[in-house]
């Protein structure tokens, strides 16, 4: 293990990224509702995007200085567009209880489980996936351009080490399409009928 991350540094740098990310999440909400201190709590969650920036220009960094592209870098490319597309609604989701435990803020709101807006939700949070989905392809694209090895056949993904991730996130979306959007969509789950125990 040891030496599996001496020669791929670039996975150090993703976990201290996702370290970084809840860490700055929660000094951020600490200063906003601890502290109020509101212009502190802004600083350190405009931080939360540097850590995406600083991931992205280390893999590129690291093959334009002759690295091939790897198992790594494709795991950066999905770790920076899950962060991208997730990480608004995941920092939405923690002010939200926040506020409730330490501002007397209201019950964060659960999400739907019947009818159309269930239906909505599902597509809303597929659409999310879709974009996380487009990042780590337009980043794998900009590594692949950067180091010079082009873009192989989408049948030899599977055996290339970074296009490889595209292989598993495109299987990931699909099933993720056809079991929650697509499935909800064709059979929108009903609330459960109450019994008028006047009646």
């Amino acid at each position: 293990m040891g030496d599996f991350l001496s020669d791929n540094p670039l996975v150090l740098l993703i976990g201290a990224c996702e370290v970084g990310f809840w860490v700055l999440l929660a000094a951020g909400l600490a200063a906003r509702y601890l502290l109020r201190a509101h212009r502190l709590s802004t600083v350190l969650l405009l931080l939360v995007p540097v850590l995406d920036v600083v991931l992205v220009s280390a893999s590129l960094v690291d093959v334009a200085g002759g690295s091939p592209p790897g198992l790594t870098h494709g795991l950066a490319a999905v770790y920076l567009g899950g962060t991208v597309a997730f990480g608004h609604s995941m920092i939405r989701w923690a002010d939200a209880r926040f506020a409730h435990r330490f501002a007397a803020g209201p019950t964060p709101p659960r999400p739907p489980r019947y009818g159309a807006a269930k239906v909505a939700y599902e597509w809303r949070e597929w659409s999310k996936a879709a974009l996380a989905w487009g990042i780590a392809f337009g980043v794998m694209l900009l590594t692949a351009t950067v180091a010079g090895t082009g873009v192989p056949q989408p049948l030899d993904w599977s055996a290339d080490p970074m296009w490889g991730w595209g292989s598993r996130i495109t299987v990931g979306l699909l099933i993720w399409f056809v079991g929650w959007p697509l499935w909800t969509t064709l059979a929108p789950p009903r609330a459960p009928e109450t019994t008028d125990v006047n009646g």
